[in-house]
């Protein structure tokens, strides 16, 4: 877009597309995609297209059933879904489409379609699972076994295995407890509860992507277009770049805007880091450093307000909530995730002894000037959503005719750099192809979130039908209760439900995580004390770190290809930068008050100041320098101080205070000390 050189500093060599696309391919399973070109790229795109303005339309405008639109948008998701994603991605040819992929498509469509067509009949005659006949079942185990091998294609094996177990385990309960043990009755039972209702593929998972998360994914695929992320890399340089080992810090700052916006932890890492990572290696951060701050930083933006991903409006269905409140909720822990990054970022610099980049190769102040307005649709949906005057579908239509206006400068300075002759005509026909590129991109956003929030309404479905949800309960609550004391009891149960989420969410959207430990864990955390709104914020905290988090870090690998360094050490080191979202959870676990709930200015304060304090001591001890060397012991030390500042009571802070302040000292003394010998 206009206005936007000067993007990075020169002379560094940016990934070309060709290898952008290559990393996506490897570890984004959305990027494995059919190639389409020529007339047949032309269809499927015209196809993605009208699927989003169909879900603009059925949010916005429709008055059916919600039955209705979800079985008429998950038909459409069937379609593109094996337009778009091949059997294997490795084996994929130019307009390619096998007969069997089509047969799969128009057959598992149809079991959609004609349930969406039918509905109002099929109501009346299968209203409950002992009035189903062979041919509703047989509908219906079609229309779930095309969603899974889609979500095997796009979304990946493990949430299948979670499903898998799942469904094992509901068959075999049905044996047992239900319908005299007669497998047919089972059967039916399991399909009605997964297929026909609204327990299941149709359940609050894919309910409120229908409702929310498509216009949602549609706004962010018309902002991209805009030109805003790089607006946000180019801030970000002009903000940080000049600072001592200021390319990371520009990573830190640009990941976690365009990562709020993109909602895709691996894809956020590719975008920038093609961009970043470069940068930081020219600085003089090795590689796996570098990758691993595009990964943290970009992960985080998950979890930066105002929009948090498509998750943030699962969590507000579920604590039943507005998502206003929801991000707002999320501002102080995101506060923590990225400070401690730049800190982590700062400490590196300072033990490398690293300058920022020359102030002549950074973005002008003119620049990110005329380029402010690019920031009205975000300003916009925040407005219209934090003051709740219109539903969030609204919010979200606003806000996409406000992306396709604050186009329409770049798109007039290009068309007259072009065709001096009819720049008008040229950006007309500009604008055209950005509205119709941001409609198809929507489109496709919108396969995977649907196709994984599906799943996850499958794998709650099973949970709901078994009961296995409060047994699970019952078993995790008798335990903690074991324990001498509730705090270590609460402790394990809390680390416990880390692990489970960090497991689980290995490969699988958070999208999907967020669902299946909504439903699992979270009611396990409320059930020992912990409030509903902290138990579902912890629970979300630990999907989205999974991402980074070794053997399965996808972002991490991600940023490692483009860093050209050990996926290993970068996984690692990504792990080590987003400390804070392994120690913040457990903060409004024991504290609610850092998530604003009855907090007074004064606790707010009082808890953000020792919490940054807290940060400073632990990645001070992970970095291992501060102004020299810090030997084994005081990096205990100062770990254990940072801990104690950041558990909430005066008696820890006290402590945590005295271990940071004297570890500090000693080291500026020593640091002067040596300066002097020297």
């Amino acid at each position: 877009m206009a206005n936007q050189e000067n993007l990075q500093p020169k002379e560094v060599e940016v990934g070309t597309a060709a290898e952008m696309d290559e990393v996506m391919r490897k570890y984004d399973r959305e990027s494995a995609t059919r190639i389409w070109v020529g007339k047949p790229k032309i269809v499927v795109s015209c196809i993605m297209a009208f699927f989003s303005l169909y879900c603009i339309w059925s949010t916005m405008v429709s008055k059916a059933d919600l039955q209705v639109r979800l079985t008429a948008i998950l038909g459409f998701v069937v379609i593109i879904g094996y337009l778009t994603y091949p059997a294997n991605k490795d084996k994929v040819k130019p307009n390619s489409l096998p007969w069997y992929d089509i047969l799969i498509m128009i057959v598992g469509a149809g079991a959609f379609f004609y349930y969406c067509a039918n509905y109002m009949s099929m109501v009346r005659e299968i209203s409950s699972a002992a009035k189903m006949t062979a041919f509703h079942a047989a509908i219906g185990i079609i229309g779930i076994a095309v969603l899974v091998e889609l979500c095997r294609r796009c979304v990946g094996i493990p949430i299948l295995c979670v499903a898998g177990v799942l469904l094992i385990y509901t068959f075999f309960n049905g044996m047992q407890t239900q319908d005299n043990g007669s497998l047919v009755q089972v059967l039916y039972r399991v399909v009605y509860t997964l297929f026909y209702a609204p327990s299941g593929i149709m359940a609050t998972p894919m309910q409120v992507c229908a409702k929310y998360i498509t216009v949602f994914i549609i706004f962010g695929a018309f902002l991209e277009r805009t030109g805003i992320a790089s607006f946000f890399i180019s801030m970000a340089n002009s903000i940080a770049g000049s600072a001592s080992g200021g390319p990371a810090k520009v990573a830190v700052i640009s990941s976690a805007l365009c990562g709020m916006v993109s909602g895709s932890s691996v894809g956020n890492t590719v975008t920038t880091g093609s961009v970043t990572i470069p940068m930081m290696k020219k600085t003089g951060y090795r590689g796996e450093f570098a990758g691993a701050v595009e990964a943290a930083a970009s992960t985080g933006g998950q979890i930066m307000p105002p929009i948090m991903g498509a998750a943030a409006f699962l969590m507000a269905e579920y604590m039943d909530i507005r998502y206003a409140e929801v991000a707002l909720r999320a501002i102080l822990p995101a506060l923590l995730y990225f400070t401690g990054i730049f800190i982590a970022v700062h400490l590196e610099a300072r033990r490398l002894d690293l300058r920022g980049i020359p102030r002549d190769q950074l973005p002008k102040m003119r620049i990110l000037i005329k380029s402010i307005y690019l920031l009205i649709p975000l300003v916009l949906l925040v407005g219209l959503v934090s003051t709740n005057v219109r539903t969030l579908q609204y919010s979200a239509s606003v806000a996409i005719v406000a992306a396709i206006i604050v186009s329409i400068p770049g798109v007039l300075v290009e068309g007259r750099g072009q065709s001096e002759e009819k720049p008008l005509i040229y950006s007309g026909k500009k604008m055209g192809n950005i509205i119709f590129s941001a409609l198809e991109a929507g489109g496709r956003g919108c396969i995977t979130v649907a196709v994984a929030c599906s799943i996850a309404g499958i794998v709650a479905g099973c949970i709901t039908v078994t009961g296995l949800a409060s047994k699970l309960v019952s078993a995790v609550v008798n335990v903690s209760r074991m324990i001498p004391y509730r705090t270590l009891g609460l402790f394990v149960a809390l680390f416990l439900t880390m692990l489970c989420c960090i497991v689980l969410g290995m490969g699988v959207p958070t999208t999907a995580n967020y669902c299946i430990m909504a439903t699992t864990c979270a009611p396990i955390l409320i059930e020992l004390g912990i409030g509903k709104v902290p138990a579902h914020f912890f629970v979300f905290y630990f999907g989205i770190v999974a991402d980074i988090t070794p053997p399965v870090a996808l972002a991490a690998y991600a940023g490692s290809a483009i860093a050209k360094s050990n996926p290993m050490k970068t996984g690692i080191n990504a792990t080590k930068l987003a400390i804070a979202a392994f120690i913040v959870p457990y903060i409004f676990a024991f504290d609610p008050t850092m998530l604003l709930i009855d907090a007074g200015p004064i606790q707010i304060i009082m808890i953000v100041v020792t919490s940054l304090l807290g940060l400073f001591g632990v990645a001070t001890s992970l970095s291992g320098y501060l102004y020299r060397p810090i030997n084994p012991l005081l990096r205990i030390v100062i770990a254990v101080g940072g801990l104690c500042m950041m558990f909430p009571g005066t008696v820890s802070d006290v402590i945590g205070l005295v271990a940071l302040v004297g570890v500090v000292v000693f080291q500026r003394i020593g640091a002067k000390n040596n300066a002097v010998v020297g």
